[in-house]
């Protein structure tokens, strides 16, 4: 994704969809990613006053992305570390 905060919902749609990982891409590659996409739209939320409570919603939809993806890895990460063991 860019580094320059976008100043539009419209702009921020555009930035997170240009920063889309690949399908089978690591969940840690999923997880930055929505977590960044949570930002990006807070940001925006207090930028694009139109927008607001639209921004307000996409950023608290991606943050519930981000924590079932958590979920996800730490449900993971038991599995591989008794592998190693």
């Amino acid at each position: 994704m860019q580094v320059n905060t976008p100043q539009t919902l419209a702009d921020a749609q555009h930035v997170v969809a240009s920063g889309r990982p690949r399908q089978k891409a690591p969940l840690s590659e999923w997880l930055a990613y929505h977590q960044r996409a949570a930002a990006y739209y807070a940001e925006v939320a207090e930028i694009d006053r139109g927008h607001h409570h639209e921004a307000l919603a996409m950023a608290d939809e991606q943050r519930q992305f981000a924590m079932k993806i958590k979920a996800q890895i730490s449900v993971q990460r038991p599995v591989s570390e008794e592998e190693d063991g």
